[in-house]
């Protein structure tokens, strides 16, 4: 039972145990999950029925999600592919985004030739290169150690400041969400 607005450019952060439904909450705003009841809106445009691909969300997965056949290039501009972006200006855009991961450099690198910190910058990389209105991020510096994390979620959060997307973030660190300006607790499977 939840109930939350989210301003243009704003941070939420949402905190709490693993198994207390954080990573189901992204997923069914991203629409990777069913909601049971009420609905999801995304400025005015109602998102249940919608599919993943026409949400204006992007979802950064724990686990990066990262396809393994695909070099650091070809991950980043996957999404713009899919929407029918030309070759020749998904790759300059995936290009803009890994430089602005700080991962000039790994173009033709494969996920399994990279470490944790550097799947992670991917990941945001192609998250952000589709510019969305949302982004969803699951635990984006749960693997990481804390330099990887500091920087993980600096990138993060001077991207939504700079772009105006808006970031639900779930984690289990309490220091990581308190860097949010919102946070919503959950614990003992209530909302607090």
């Amino acid at each position: 039972d939840l109930n939350f607005t989210l301003k243009k450019g704003e941070l939420l952060t949402v905190l709490g145990p693993s198994g207390c439904g954080k990573t189901s909450l992204l997923r069914m705003i991203a629409g990777h999950e069913e909601i049971s009841a009420g609905d999801i809106l995304l400025g005015n445009t109602r998102l249940n029925s919608l599919t993943p691909a026409h949400r204006g969300t992007s979802m950064m997965f724990q686990n990066y999600a990262l396809f393994p056949h695909l070099s650091v290039l070809d991950n980043v501009a996957f999404a713009l592919k899919l929407k029918g972006v030309p070759k020749s200006e998904r790759y300059e855009i995936a290009s803009k985004f890994i430089e602005m991961v700080r991962m000039q450099g790994y173009d033709a690198r494969f996920p399994d030739q990279l470490s944790g910190g550097q799947k992670q910058r991917v990941a945001i990389a192609r998250a952000i290169a589709m510019k969305p209105e949302l982004i969803l991020a699951d635990e984006p510096t749960g693997n990481l150690d804390t330099e990887n994390s500091l920087m993980i979620s600096d990138i993060l959060f001077k991207y939504v400041k700079e772009e105006g997307s808006s970031l639900i973030m779930v984690t289990h660190d309490p220091k990581l969400a308190n860097k949010a300006k919102r946070k919503i607790k959950i614990k003992d499977g209530k909302i607090k």
